[in-house]
Order: C-alpha cells, then sequence, then structure tokens
C-alpha cells in the first residue's frame, strides 16, 4: 500500500503539471479529454400523460446522443432504457476500471413525477411545476450564455447595491495560465491558485470524521446507478449541477431533488470563472438557477465554482445572486481531498492509482479536527462505479467509521433553507435574489448595469481587492460563530 501511495502521489504531481499547462481549456477544460465508447440502449415506454418533462438531445461527452430518460426521440422511437435497481455485480474490479474500458447500460430514472407532486423530504416545499423543455428558450447546451439577453441584464441589477472588486479576469484559470494573477493570488482570495478562502466560503464539515458528500457536473446517464446505490445504503448527497446537464436530463435532477438530495449550482457551461467577465458569470449562475427553478419548482442558495476557479470578484457576484460558495477540503499539508475519479475517466490515473490517493484522503481526514468535503463526479460510469464499488463503501467501512452527509446538513443548515422558497431566514439571500415569485427582476428605465469589461467591474462604482468588502453582511456576520450559528440562522 505504501508503494501505492506513492505511485498514487506521483500520479497526482503528474496530473497537476498538465493541468496547470491547459487543460482547463475548452467547454467543459479537463472534462473534455475524455472519451468513451458507445452505450447500448433499448427500448422503453413512452413518458406517461402528464408528465413533467418533454426530451430534448444533446452530446454527452461519452460518444453517444442521449435523450432525456423516458422521453422519446424526434420520430417517435423510445430511447434510453436502463435499470431501476443498482446491481452489486454490475461494479468492475477495481484494476479493471479505467480509460477505455467497456460501458455498461445507461440507467434512465427510476420514476417519472408528473407535475403537481408534493416533495415530502422539505416542509412547505412548491409542488413539482410543469416544465416543457423548448430548446428555444434556453442558451446552446455546453456553450458560454450569450449576455446581452433580457435575462442577463435583469439578473446583473441583482449585484446593485453589493461591491464587486475590480478584478482583473485571469487567462485560464489556472496559475501557470496567468503568472502575473498567481504573484497576487493572496490579495485575490483565489482558490484554486494557493487555496485561499474567505469566512464566506464552506470548505468542510465542522465535527470531526463527518464527510459531506458531493458530485459534480451531472445529472448524466449514470447518475441514476449513483442514486439507487445511495438509496440502499440511506445515503444523502449534494448534487452540484451543470445547467446544460439538467436541461438535458430534467427527470433524473427531479429524481435527485426528491430522494432527499441537496441540489446546487455548478454553472451552465462548466468554465473556470475567474477566467470570465462579470456579466459572463452573472450568465452561467443565472441560467443555471433557472433550470433547476423551473424544472424542480425551488432556487438554490449554494453553488460551487467549476474546478473550485473563485476568487474574490466571483465570489461578490455569487453572493449578490444569493449564492453561497462551497469548496472541497484542503487539509493542513496542502493536500486537497480531490478523488482524481475524472482524471481515470480522463486517461492520466488508473482506477487502483485513484483509490491510493482516496486512501490518502482517508487517512489525512482521522488526523483532522473537523470533517471533510471531497470532490466527486457523477458525469460518467468510470466515476459512478468508483464510488459506489469502492470510495463510498470504503468510508462506510472505515475504522473509525465516518459519518456521510449533505454539505448543508453537515454545517447544520436546515434542509429547507438551501433554497430560495422554503428559506425561513427573511435577510438570506436577500430582496434582490432571483425566486419563484420574481424569476426575472425588472430593468428599470434608466438603470445602470455592471460588469462586462475586461477587468471586471464593481456594481457601486468603487473597486475592492478586499474581500470584506463583499456585501453579505448576514453571512459575514455569523460565520465567526462558526457554521453551526450560520446553519441556526440560514
Amino acid at each position: 500500500m505504501k508503494l501505492q501511495a506513492l505511485a498514487a502521489l506521483c500520479s497526482i504531481a503528474l496530473v497537476e503539471a498538465k493541468a496547470l499547462t491547459g487543460e482547463h481549456a475548452g467547454v467543459f477544460g479537463k472534462h473534455a479529454i475524455i472519451r468513451r465508447q458507445a452505450h447500448p440502449t433499448t427500448s422503453t415506454p413512452p413518458t406517461a400523460a402528464g408528465s413533467s418533462t418533454s426530451g430534448s438531445s444533446a452530446s454527452t461527452g461519452t460518444g453517444t446522443t442521449a435523450n432525456a430518460p423516458g422521453t422519446t426521440t424526434s420520430a417517435g422511437a423510445p430511447v434510453n432504457t436502463a435499470p431501476s435497481t443498482y446491481d452489486v455485480n454490475g461494479i468492475p474490479p477495481l484494476s479493471d476500471i479505467t480509460f477505455g474500458m467497456p460501458t455498461g447500460t445507461t440507467y434512465a430514472a427510476a420514476s417519472t413525477v408528473t407535475p403537481g407532486t408534493q416533495p415530502t423530504t422539505i416542509p412547505k416545499a412548491p409542488v413539482i411545476p410543469q416544465f416543457t423543455v423548448n430548446p428555444a428558450d434556453w442558451p446552446a447546451m455546453d456553450k458560454p450564455p450569450p449576455t446581452d439577453s433580457p435575462q442577463v441584464q435583469a439578473w446583473m441589477q441583482e449585484l446593485n447595491g453589493h461591491t464587486i472588486p475590480d478584478i482583473a479576469p485571469t487567462v485560464d484559470g489556472t496559475c501557470a495560465g496567468d503568472p502575473a494573477a498567481a504573484a497576487q493570488a493572496e490579495q485575490r482570495g483565489w482558490w484554486s491558485c494557493g487555496g485561499w478562502t474567505r469566512p464566506t466560503d464552506i470548505v468542510d464539515c465542522p465535527d470531526k470524521l463527518t464527510w459531506g458528500v458531493s458530485f459534480d457536473d451531472g445529472p448524466a446517464p449514470y447518475t441514476q446507478k449513483l442514486l439507487n446505490y445511495m438509496n440502499t445504503k440511506d445515503i444523502k448527497a449534494t448534487f452540484f449541477v451543470v445547467g446544460s446537464r439538467a436541461l438535458e436530463y430534467p427527470q433524473l435532477l427531479i429524481e435527485e431533488y426528491m430522494a432527499g438530495h441537496e441540489i446546487s449550482v455548478h454553472t451552465w457551461a462548466h468554465p473556470p470563472l475567474t477566467s470570465r467577465t462579470t456579466e459572463q458569470i452573472v450568465a452561467e449562475l443565472g441560467w443555471t438557477r433557472m433550470i433547476i427553478q423551473k424544472v424542480l419548482g425551488i432556487t438554490p442558495t449554494t453553488m460551487r465554482a467549476p474546478y473550485g476557479d473563485i476568487d474574490d470578484r466571483v465570489r461578490a457576484i455569487a453572493l449578490a445572486m444569493g449564492l453561497v460558495p462551497i469548496q472541497w477540503t484542503r487539509a493542513p499539508s496542502g493536500f486537497t481531498f480531490d478523488t482524481n475519479d475524472w482524471h481515470v475517466a480522463g486517461g492520466t490515473v488508473t482506477g487502483v492509482d485513484q483509490m491510493a490517493i482516496f486512501d490518502t484522503i482517508l487517512s489525512n481526514a482521522t488526523i483532522m479536527d473537523t470533517g471533510f468535503i471531497v470532490l466527486a463526479h457523477d458525469l460518467y460510469e468510470i466515476t459512478v462505479d468508483l464510488a459506489i464499488g469502492y470510495t463510498l463503501p470504503a468510508a462506510i467501512n472505515h475504522n473509525p467509521p465516518f459519518q456521510l452527509k449533505r454539505i448543508g446538513e453537515c454545517n447544520s443548515i436546515p434542509m429547507s433553507n438551501m433554497y430560495v422558497e422554503t428559506n425561513t431566514n427573511v435577510t438570506f439571500p436577500g430582496p434582490n435574489a432571483t425566486n419563484a415569485t420574481n424569476p426575472l427582476p425588472a430593468i428599470k428605465a434608466g438603470s445602470n448595469t455592471t460588469g462586462g469589461s475586461g477587468s471586471g467591474a464593481a456594481a457601486n462604482g468603487s473597486g475592492s481587492s478586499d474581500a470584506t468588502a463583499v456585501g453579505f453582511p448576514v453571512v459575514g456576520a455569523v460565520v465567526a460563530a462558526g457554521f453551526a450559528a450560520l446553519g441556526a440562522m440560514l
């Protein structure tokens, strides 16, 4: 195991070196290098009358074109059927989980939730709304949304009254890609270049031996397989949802939410946010927030930046839009709690290497005074198989045992306060935040919008790089008392 761990650490060094030389480039950045064989599909009955979704199709990056589960193609042929239960025998040996491995059958949503259904996991939650996918109503899949739309210009008004630091966008979100910005990483509060955080960031779970479980980049064709497994083990997680995937697989998003998992924003097209202008960041967050609200009837109050690429400008924009940033944990040594599952799907790490990396995560977690949050993904079959076959069981069976919880839950934030519509804290996320009763804040004649410049823009006209200038007094005031106090207020 020592040799495995050494090999794993060498793999991390190699992978991080590659990431610093341009793997963030492209629509999905590091994920863009992933290629998989075609998935077999079989038939399934068309969606029942009254279903809340109508499918659209888009490339999943796995070598196939997948439709929303339980929907039909334009020719009317049913598509994308899959098992509805977790098959313990369907997980390959760890040594076989690697890039280019044969693929299995995709998993459709286990159930079809009809409009008007009342969620049972959150008191007084809105019913599941009627939603029909019309691609013309939304930005292009996996493409940066345009910033000249009425929606984005309306969302820009949410920044009014908040100080948005005047920090220039980075070149590509990496230290190596922008040495000048990297030299000021501490002043910028740049997390992905140096691990700099602010009191408004959620970066761990307060209680020792507690894992805040999360999965990024879905929903996707194997998300239901993950959900089936977690249901058998009574595990709840936080899902950081890409807007394009929510539009592609709305029924899977509903399945996550109705099962009691937390839903959070993870941008529309998965770009490194520090490299985007203020208006581009607003567009990425706003469209993702909106598609989640249209499908589920609720609006998240949290977000995670792709690649963890956040600085004080991105934080301020997110907080002004009512979205608290959630990162993943870094040990005091600087070791990041990244499962590296995406590296296995990308062909730069093997399944055996990845598990050695995860063992290192658990070893670090046992000597920390707090709990932890780990980066993992539900976008690909490989990442799902690693989770349900190896990393989750390792944590469950660990001695001493770990408690697996949603990130909001482990921070004592009530489930209801993870969403605008059920939030009991009347001062959070703020009167200008988008919600169900005011999905598009009205643009007043003659009002000024901010951002869009190459150097970033301050919403109140006075730029600042001081994180304490972020106009978010509720979170800022309570963090000093710890996240337990935050949870009591949120």
